[in-house]
Parts: C-alpha cells; sequence; structure tokens
C-alpha cells in the first residue's frame, strides 16, 4: 500500500494501523506499518476545512477594516485639499474707472443717420404695377 492509497481509504489505513499495534516487533520494519504512519502524520498535518474558513473570514474582516480606515484617510486629505469659496477671505474691489466721454460729432444727428448720396448711382423709385 501507497502513502496516497492509505490517506485515501481511512478504512484500510485503521486496518493496518491495528495489525501494527498488535504485532510491535513487524511494526518497524513493514513497509505498511512505515507507510501508515507516514500517512498519519500527513493527515495530520492537513489543516480542517473550518480552521481555513475561520482563517480567511478573519483575513476578509481585517482587510475590510483596512480599506475603511484607507478611504476615511483618503476623504480627509481631500477634504483638506478642496477649497471652499464660501469661507475664501473676502478681497476689496476697486470700482471700475467713469467711462471717458464721448467726442462731439462733427454732422448734425439728422443726415449723421441717412445715408450719403452717391453720384454714380441712380436713384431707386418705387414702381407699381397695374
Amino acid at each position: 500500500m501507497t502513502v496516497t492509497d492509505l490517506m485515501e481509504d481511512r478504512v484500510m489505513l485503521d486496518g493496518v494501523l491495528m495489525k501494527c499495534n498488535q504485532n510491535k516487533t513487524k511494526a518497524r520494519t513493514d513497509a505498511d506499518c512505515l507507510n501508515a504512519r507516514i500517512a498519519i502524520e500527513r493527515l495530520a498535518s492537513k489543516s480542517d476545512p473550518a480552521d481555513e474558513a475561520k482563517r480567511a473570514e478573519a483575513f476578509e474582516r481585517t482587510r475590510e477594516q483596512l480599506r475603511l480606515s484607507q478611504d476615511k484617510l483618503r476623504q480627509e486629505h481631500e477634504a483638506k485639499a478642496k477649497v471652499d469659496v464660501y469661507h475664501l477671505p473676502l478681497v476689496p474691489v476697486e470700482p471700475a474707472p467713469p467711462p471717458a466721454p464721448a467726442p462731439a460729432p462733427t454732422q448734425s444727428p439728422a443726415t449723421a443717420l441717412s445715408p450719403p448720396p452717391f453720384a454714380d448711382s441712380p436713384a431707386v423709385m418705387s414702381q407699381s404695377n397695374p
């Protein structure tokens, strides 16, 4: 029997161990007894699935706590770096200088609005069709 066979078949492992315990002198030299002891040690060293689940749960819990603390630190840092415009100091604003006075027109206002007469263009007259 190999060690892996004995590890997979627990009933056979128990039977081999009972034979080895009945005959102590044969137990030290028999290959099956040696393989059975090695299989027992390997099975004992394997971790229990419940323990693995507890370790995985503890790991996830500590990872979540670390993530939350890092998020809190990042939010505090962002809050310090953010500028609140409602709490900035007031800066006095100087009033704009008054506009400069407009230059006096050279033509009368009535002639300034009418287009200048052109000598080359014929006068446009309205026509009516009967």
